[in-house]
């Protein structure tokens, strides 16, 4: 039976368990999320010995160098020693800059980092409070332009950050975890293409960086933004995507309900087989468009889409 060290810890466990299952069973508060290798929530770092990983791209080559793995991802074939992921050694300081209620239930929260962050409009990060509770969220800010990280938290729900989030006031800490890539981003190679974003919920926080960052580069294609809230009270960003539509005329913003979405989508007519669609939200909503982009004639491999995975 392989054992599983964590610090003073000696956990005995069933050969080929699964490396987050073990630890949460034995007691080791570890954060997590997804469990699908997509959010970095359940960061651990191997000392010695070598869990067998389903995702070895999910982490950078220097991570992985680093002894870094997800938890959520790996198996235990041997005897282990780890380490979980500590904010407060391994995190980035930030400050709370600002955090307003843009909806009844969105919070935008606006971080300044001690130091300074490279990142790309779409990218997400995972964010610690001090209690050391974990989530990830998108970065709706724009690099180069915004003075702060920007993020759009769905309060709808009680969650333990989202919770916590309810508090936070200006001036107070939080860490700042893994940066990943995932799906979303511009190239600059689509200038002249027509480029669908279409969101669900607070799925509009990085389509709005990236949107943000196609007008930047001059794009001269069509942009289309479709934004689906349950109700219209939840169109928080009414306001200045009606302000960038005003300023450029080839950006066309829909804002539907959900009682709206099945008009809204049969009147998605493709124009040019060049099109490039872009989609975030709850797996349910962008399947929905997804369906619906299929029909209108959009290739497969011209839909980039980031899905929102509700807590495992």
């Amino acid at each position: 039976m392989p054992e599983l060290r964590v610090g003073e810890r000696s956990l005995t466990v069933e050969p080929a368990c699964n490396l987050l299952d073990a630890l949460l069973a034995g007691g080791v508060a570890v954060p997590y999320s997804c469990r699908a290798g997509s959010c970095h929530a359940c960061l651990v770092r191997c000392l010695r010995g070598e869990p067998l990983d389903a995702k070895p791209g999910a982490l950078d080559g220097e991570r992985r160098e680093q002894g870094w793995r997800l938890a959520c991802q790996c198996r235990i074939v041997d005897d282990l020693q780890i380490e979980v992921f500590d904010p407060l050694r391994d995190g980035r300081p930030a400050r709370i800059d600002s955090c307003d209620w843009l909806s009844p239930n969105v919070l935008r929260l606006r971080l300044v980092p001690q130091q300074t962050l490279r990142y790309r409009a779409g990218q997400h990060l995972v964010l610690w409070t001090e209690g050391g509770v974990a989530r990830p969220y998108s970065l709706a800010s724009l690099p180069g332009e915004d003075p702060w990280l920007e993020f759009h938290l769905d309060c709808r729900q009680s969650g333990a950050f989202s919770d916590a989030a309810r508090n936070f006031r200006p001036g107070d800490s939080l860490r700042l975890g893994e940066l990943r890539g995932g799906a979303l981003h511009y190239d600059p190679d689509w200038q002249a293409r027509p480029l669908w974003l279409l969101a669900a919920g607070t799925g509009l926080a990085p389509l709005f960086g990236i949107l943000r960052e196609a007008l930047r580069q001059d794009h001269q294609g069509d942009i289309r933004v479709v934004h689906l809230a349950q109700d219209p009270t939840e169109h928080y960003l009414a306001e200045p995507l009606a302000a960038l539509a005003d300023s450029h005329p080839q950006l066309q913003v829909e804002q539907p309900s959900a009682a709206q979405l099945p008009a809204a989508l049969a009147g998605l007519r493709l124009v040019s087989r060049k099109t490039l669609a872009l989609l975030c939200g709850h797996p349910h909503s962008v399947e929905t468009f997804a369906r619906r982009l299929y029909l209108a004639g959009i290739p497969r491999n011209q839909v980039f889409a980031d899905l929102f995975l509700p807590h495992a």
